[in-house]
């Protein structure tokens, strides 16, 4: 009897199989642990704010932060950060202002929030509420 999704990982360990040479089947790495049980290891990490909130909530602190030092305090590369200023400046998120070679990104606090559950709330709301 086969067992059920068995065929989630068939191309995989097929693939694997040919290019090793042997015929032994690979490990089954589909979660099979509830939740109390997940190994913190090998468990997917997610977060309840967006790099885009996580942007936002470093600049509203006032420090003049690179591209560079968000992404190393946020966890993404230097691009995707440069990708999240384009976004919320060009939505009218952030003020961008030149000081000499460096851009100041200044918060705007009114800019409403962009889904339908929370358009009611504005971007200071959010930051106040994240203090």
């Amino acid at each position: 009897m086969a067992r059920p999704n068995s065929h989630v990982c068939s191309r995989e360990r097929s693939y694997a199989n040919r290019v090793s040479g042997t015929t032994e089947r690979m490990p089954d790495t589909r979660r099979t642990t509830g939740p109390a049980e997940a190994d913190p290891a090998t468990t997917r990490a997610w977060t309840f704010l967006t790099n885009h909130a996580h942007v936002l909530l470093c600049l509203a602190r006032g420090e003049a932060l690179t591209a560079r030092e968000l992404g190393q305090l946020i966890g993404i590369t230097e691009r995707a950060v440069q990708v999240i200023l384009a976004d919320l400046t060009g939505g009218g998120y952030l003020i961008k202002e030149k000081v000499g070679r460096r851009n100041l990104y200044t918060v705007n606090r009114k800019g409403r929030l962009r889904h339908p559950l929370e358009a009611h709330h504005n971007v200071g709301d959010l930051i106040t509420a994240l203090e």
